[in-house]
């Protein structure tokens, strides 16, 4: 090891000033058997460094053909690699000027010794969850329900517990819990399942028939009357589900638990099941329909369908057609393909709910157009189209 003294000498050989310098310098030497490959190094900022030195955890998900992802209990982060023309050393216990107690008067010389090193390091930057997959695996697998005659039967399929989940699916914790939640997954025997569509809508058709029956106010539904007189029919935790789903919990005056019905979900799963079965329907026709579908006091409008239902004005006569955010690619430049390749020209109303989701914490939908879309004024309307012309 070096003394102080080869030090001084070797700053006065490199005409460097001692006074320059900070009073503590640190001499460096290899551990035994030290390689590149011992330890890979991860750059974090300050909310993932308060994060691990609260004793949190830090996961790596993804599985055998994914690209890697970090997350924490809320946050998902795209792991990539990046290398550094520096080399970059692993030393434990070497101190900063600010780190150490009392910085001595006279020079001091300290030894250290070098664990391992690097010229790459892990970069994260925060991203979207990839959370398709979720539905993917739920609906291998959907609930419709009791078996006959209210047994307890196994459902063949595979079902997965929320471990499970996590094991698969790569978002934190808190995202994909929000995202099980939006799909109206609910856990049964432990195990997370998303209802079969027409299942749920014939839970929603109890609820609405019940409450036409009753004369309740959507507003005003309350708990224990609809599980008593729905309990027959589906179990009540299914009913209680539904009403979570379509529904806003709340305690009146008296305590009782009660529900207000959404409209806004109400009519945009009516229209969801009317659209599910055609490929394209005239949208008069289907105003009407839609209307005479939904419960009586309920106002069915175009606007409740943003991100479930396209609307062409071109056409003689004007249709819809079913196309749900949900179906489309996760990745942003795909998503764009895929809308692309639907419709040649969109306004921005058209296309924004088409593409709100991938927006991060400071984009809009018009700077994701401006990268991703080219724009034009077509008879006083701004119109997007692809920057690239789309292959046969």
């Amino acid at each position: 090891m070096r003394t102080l003294e080869e030090v001084q000498a070797t700053l006065q050989i490199a005409k460097v000033k001692e006074e320059d310098l900070q009073p503590v310098t640190y001499c460096l030497s290899f551990g035994d058997n030290v390689s590149s490959g011992d330890y890979c190094l991860m750059e974090l900022d300050d909310t993932l460094c308060k994060h691990i030195e609260a004793g949190k955890s830090l996961i790596i998900r993804g599985d055998k053909d994914e690209h890697a992802v970090l997350c924490s209990e809320d946050k998902t982060y795209d792991l990539k690699i990046a290398d550094t023309s520096n080399l970059l050393l692993f030393v434990p216990g070497c101190k900063t000027p600010d780190q150490l107690p009392d910085i001595p008067a006279s020079p001091q010389l300290m030894h250290a010794q070098i664990w391992g090193f690097s010229n790459c390091y892990w970069e994260l930057r925060k991203q979207r969850p990839r959370i398709k997959k979720l539905k993917k695996l739920l609906m291998e697998n959907p609930y419709d329900g009791p078996a006959v005659g209210m047994q307890e039967e196994e459902v063949p399929g595979p079902k997965y517990t929320m471990d499970d989940l996590l094991e698969r699916i790569q978002a934190s914790r808190e995202e994909i819990e929000a995202h099980l939640q939006t799909v109206h997954a609910c856990e049964i025997d432990g195990f997370w399942r998303i209802l079969d569509f027409d299942y749920e809508m014939k839970l929603l058709g109890h609820v609405t028939q019940l409450i036409d029956s009753e004369s309740w106010s959507f507003s005003k539904v309350p708990l224990s009357i609809c599980l008593e007189e729905l309990g027959s029919l589906e179990p009540k935790a299914m009913i209680e589900h539904c009403l979570n789903c379509y529904g806003r919990r709340y305690n009146n005056e008296d305590g009782q638990v009660m529900y207000a019905l959404d409209e806004d979900k109400v009519c945009r799963a009516t229209a969801q099941l009317l659209l599910q079965n055609a490929v394209k329907f005239n949208l008069s026709e289907f105003q009407e329909v839609w209307q005479q579908s939904v419960p009586e006091g309920m106002s069915a409008r175009l606007d409740q369908l943003r991100g479930l239902a396209l609307l062409d004005r071109s056409s003689k006569p004007e249709t819809i057609s079913l196309l749900r955010v949900e179906d489309l690619p996760e990745d942003t430049l795909e998503r764009f393909n895929s809308l692309f390749s639907l419709r040649e020209k969109w306004t921005q109303d058209d296309i924004e709910p088409y593409i709100q989701d991938l927006c991060g914490e400071k984009q809009t939908t018009g700077s994701l157009l401006t990268k991703h879309a080219r724009s034009s004024v077509q008879n006083g309307v701004k119109v997007f189209n692809s920057r690239r012309p789309l292959s046969n």
